[in-house]
């Protein structure tokens, strides 16, 4: 069975841990907002799922918007998918902060995570979309 959901927004990433100056760490605000917002459209779009128990297949797509300086011609590349986004956030930081969000949600650890695939996109309509299914 596969669960396939979106969130909203602009793709969040993994930020570096932040550290105090008694060298407590601590999880930047807007990795925390990120994750929270995948949690709550899984749960939102699957109620009352049970972790997944067995291996997981994972596909990513994330929908950055395009910028508003961009050509109209460039624009119709960027809509087709011609050019695709090489800035930041990196794919293994969108795929990072989509995991550990979906710990204990989707399944029970992201270590059942045993292929994932990461794709970088634009659009009008800045999201993240998320494909789960058990293997």
């Amino acid at each position: 069975m596969a669960v396939l959901f979106s969130v909203p927004g602009e793709p969040g990433h993994k930020g570096r841990p932040r550290f105090t100056r008694y060298g407590h760490t601590y999880t930047d605000k807007k990795t925390v907002e990120f994750e929270n917002l995948v949690r709550v459209a899984f749960e939102q779009h699957v109620p009352g799922h049970q972790p997944y128990e067995g291996q997981c297949r994972v596909e990513i797509d994330a929908y950055f918007p395009i910028p508003i300086s961009t050509p109209k011609k460039r624009k119709a590349f960027m809509m087709d998918g011609l050019i695709r986004p090489t800035k930041r956030p990196d794919c293994d930081n969108v795929a990072k902060a989509v995991l550990d969000a979906l710990n204990s949600v989707a399944y029970n650890d992201d270590k059942q995570v045993i292929e994932m695939v990461v794709r970088k996109w634009y659009s009008d309509v800045p999201r993240t979309i998320v494909m789960i299914e058990e293997v």
